[in-house]
């Protein structure tokens, strides 16, 4: 039975409509499509988001309790984000409708990426407590220490999930305009309410402070001081092996990859794959006036296409000898209606595969020869246009968020020189992660490809702005670069290690859980991107900075005056 629909595959009415036909068949009735598999995603995710969410804040609590000093502060930290991520989905109403996707990884990506601003904050805090007794003033201290680094980190994070508006694909205005404002919300609460939070509940911190069980990193910062020029001939010999991992990575467009096998649109797809060899589908509209003996030419020429399993039409009919006007006229308007009559094509060909898009582009070229303003429609046309903006996408998405970014750190940085050097750290960092799954022999969803280099940039560019702002700091008071360097990456190096693993925790934990591959991909790829990112801002940056410090110092306001 085939049945069509008035509105789009994904629309809420059409999904609907999918419902009430599965309430009114028994089990023996499967169903299948695009909208069906859509929905089919759509509700799996809705009945995990819950799940991802209770999972990442466990990994992050537990990170926070290990790296914390007080077994409260891990709670408070929490509870700061929990307000901001309630403000963020609860202004989402204003959007209207946002994909499945971005309901399910927004508030775990909030979460990951807005901890670093409460982890800077809490540290600044409790380091000024040691030079004053007063609890305000220390505070006042620690925002106003704090402030450039998360600033400027938060405006570079808003900037990268910015960018993924520029994509065609309506999933990347979701997420960006999602993110980006749950990364405002974030830093607004981290300066507002998060000080208050702390300084009303300052006597219990104290209380129920412990031994810090991190180590003070003190052999990390030593082994890459003394191997900073090895570190950098590693990045060199290791960049062009990850690019091109990078450019290689396989990716894959068909949903059903993405979805467990047991769904009932999955099963119903196989089911008419296996039974009836029908893989995918095309709709062909063409000029009624054409006549039959052509409509019938035109199909032998589609027919005999590698792929073709078998076309119909209201003329093929007529071919079986039965008169046309013996036909229903409900049978006759399922075919033509207006100015079109409608054909259909089925290919054994699966869907966003190079066979199909070849397919659909040889049918293209028949049908225009017939009827210059025919129209072909349906899953494989529909695909091979995913495949072509998706491509458009990965590749503008990446300029656009590398352009605003580098921009808004020449001015935040008042640098023209370091921008290009902590960009240069994090885009490896990127190339690394993008790059493995090729040398792994692992395919990624389409989506990922696309979002995750700006989600990687945006989202850890600001261990690199910490690290870099304290380095600026020492040099300007005087500090050697020796000592400038070292000093600025042993203070910031139990920042960005907890706030790495926070981040890794968060997405982790729902990388492993998720049942839809799309999202496990998707949180994978970020969680092992934190691990990367944090681990090349630790070594690589303080490297660059040693070679590149008179370059940094001449082209960096504030700076020139610098001698040693």
């Amino acid at each position: 039975m085939l049945v069509t629909f008035k509105n789009q595959i994904s629309s809420d009415s059409t999904m609907q409509a999918v419902e009430k036909l599965r309430d009114i068949t028994d089990e023996r009735c499967k169903i299948s499509g695009m909208t069906a598999t859509v929905l089919d995603t759509r509700d799996l995710s809705d009945s995990e988001i819950a799940i991802y969410v209770i999972i990442a804040v466990i990994l992050c609590l537990i990170i926070l309790e290990i790296a914390l000093d007080s077994y409260v502060a891990p709670f408070l930290l929490l509870l700061n984000i929990g307000i901001a991520i309630l403000y963020n989905m609860g202004s989402n109403v204003f959007l209207g409708q946002t994909s499945y996707i971005t309901k399910a990884i927004s508030a775990v990506l909030q979460l990951g990426v807005t901890m670093d601003f409460a982890i800077f904050l809490y540290h600044s805090y409790m380091q000024e407590k040691q030079n004053t007794k007063n609890i305000e003033e220390a505070m006042a201290q620690a925002i106003g220490k704090t402030l450039l680094s998360v600033v400027g980190s938060s405006i570079t994070t808003i900037a990268g999930f910015l960018a993924l508006c520029s994509m065609n694909l309506t999933l990347g205005k979701d997420i960006g305009i999602v993110m980006a404002k749950g990364v405002l919300l974030g830093v607004i609460c981290v300066v507002t309410i998060l000080p208050a939070i702390i300084l009303e509940l300052n006597t219990l911190i104290e209380k129920t402070k412990h031994k810090e069980r991190l180590p003070k990193f003190i052999g990390v910062k030593n082994f890459v001081m003394k191997h900073y020029k090895a570190i950098i001939i590693a990045f060199i010999i290791i960049l062009p092996i990850a690019f091109y991992g990078y450019k290689k990575t396989d990716i894959y467009y068909n949903l059903d990859k993405s979805l467990p096998k047991d769904l009932p649109s999955v099963s119903a797809n196989n089911e008419l794959k296996e039974k009836f060899n029908m893989t995918s589908m095309e709709l062909l509209l063409v000029d009624k006036n054409i006549p039959d003996y052509k409509i019938n030419q035109m199909l032998d020429e589609i027919e005999n296409l590698d792929g073709i399993e078998w076309t119909i039409g209201y003329s093929k009919i007529g071919e079986q000898g039965i008169p046309k006007e013996m036909l229903p006229q409900d049978i006759l308007e399922i075919f033509q209606k207006d100015k079109y009559q409608m054909l259909i094509i089925n290919s054994k060909y699966e869907m966003a595969t190079d066979e199909l898009n070849d397919q659909v582009t040889k049918v293209n070229e028949i049908i225009k020869r017939y009827d210059e303003n025919a129209i072909l429609a349906g899953e494989g046309p529909l695909m091979k246009d995913l495949v072509e903006i998706s491509n458009h996408d990965f590749n503008s998405v990446n300029t656009v968020s590398i352009v605003i970014i580098f921009i808004i750190m020449v001015f935040v940085l008042k640098s023209i020189s370091l921008p290009i050097i902590l960009m240069s750290v994090i885009e490896f960092a990127i190339f690394i992660n993008m790059g493995i799954p090729y040398y792994t022999d692992t395919v990624l969803p389409f989506i990922a490809s696309i979002v995750i280099g700006t989600i990687q940039l945006g989202a850890t560019i600001d261990y690199a702005i910490l690290i870099t702002t304290k380095y600026i700091n020492n040099r300007k008071d005087g500090n050697n670069k020796q000592e400038a360097i070292s000093n600025a990456l042993e203070t910031s190096i139990g920042s960005i290690i907890v706030s790495g693993l926070c981040f890794f925790g968060a997405t982790f934990g729902v990388g492993a859980y998720s049942q839809i591959e799309m999202i496990g991909s998707l949180c994978t790829l970020m969680s092992r991107g934190a691990i990367i990112s944090m681990v090349c801002v630790i070594t690589i940056l303080p490297s660059f900075l040693m070679v590149f410090d008179k370059i940094v110092c001449k082209t960096t306001i504030g700076m020139k005056q610098i001698k040693n």
